[in-house]
């Protein structure tokens, strides 16, 4: 499996969030993991940033924010040119699919963990 370099917007320090969950699995199996969340931690040797971080060769991205939250970041995440954005379960946003499919980044309706846990991530 080929390491994908991921970035989990809306990420948690409490463990039982999803976003807590999939840093730590993403982690688990190899992936090299970036975090940005509302208040800043630790997960899984992994720091929690409370701000915008540079990001380069970004592979996915996947958000743990709802749509209105996610306004925030658009134009962050479409100059990051990621490979793909993951909207798991609770954050679709048609609106935003559409920004990104213009600027040629994949949306993927799914949930990491599953993707994970199911080797198709």
């Amino acid at each position: 499996m080929k390491n994908k370099k991921t970035l989990v917007l809306g990420a948690s320090t409490k463990p039982d969030r999803y976003a807590y969950k999939a840093i730590t699995m993403l982690v688990e199996k190899g992936h090299s993991v970036l975090a940005i969340g509302q208040n800043a931690g630790e997960v899984a040797g992994i720091k929690i940033q409370t701000k915008a971080i540079p990001l380069k060769n970004i592979d996915t991205i996947s958000l743990y924010l709802n749509p209105a939250r996610q306004r925030d970041y658009y134009n962050y995440i479409v100059e990051a040119k990621p490979k793909r954005v993951i909207f798991n379960p609770g954050t679709e946003n048609p609106e935003f699919y559409q920004l990104l499919q213009l600027n040629n980044i994949k949306v993927e309706v799914a949930c990491t963990l599953v993707l994970l846990t199911t080797n198709q991530f």
